[in-house]
């Protein structure tokens, strides 16, 4: 069986400035919408899909920040459900995840690594 792997791009999103401090926000990169977090006091960042898998609401990047024993973490803000912003793995109910995606600061700007034909379709 042969596997074919999508060609990541880096998407521009916008300079770091424009994000909340400690908070999540969306951006819609052709048909996929991404949350961006933010973990000013670790200056860390972390992209997962904005897509609550348990219905479907686009709704995780209003979710609750905070870390699981000291895995970084977004909390459902409908469902409560926890997913991991390292793996996308459901902290509280293991048949759920959430898609995750590399993100980089350079010069100021944040970037999103994403599927070639993702950004073709914007």
């Amino acid at each position: 069986m042969q596997t074919s792997f999508e060609e990541k791009v880096w998407a521009k999103i916008v300079p770091i400035s424009e994000f909340s401090q400690d908070g999540g926000t969306c951006a819609k990169i052709g048909d996929e919408q991404i949350a961006i977090f933010h973990f000013q006091q670790e200056d860390e960042w972390f992209a997962c899909e904005n897509r609550c898998p348990h219905t479907g609401d686009m709704v995780l990047s209003r979710g609750l920040t905070g870390d699981f024993q000291g895995e970084p973490k977004v909390a459902c803000p409908l469902h409560k459900r926890s997913f991991s912003l390292k793996t996308g793995k459901c902290i509280s109910d293991e048949t759920y995840s959430v898609r995750t995606f590399p993100i980089k600061v350079e010069e100021g700007v944040v970037y999103v690594a994403v599927d070639s034909s993702t950004v073709a379709k914007e």
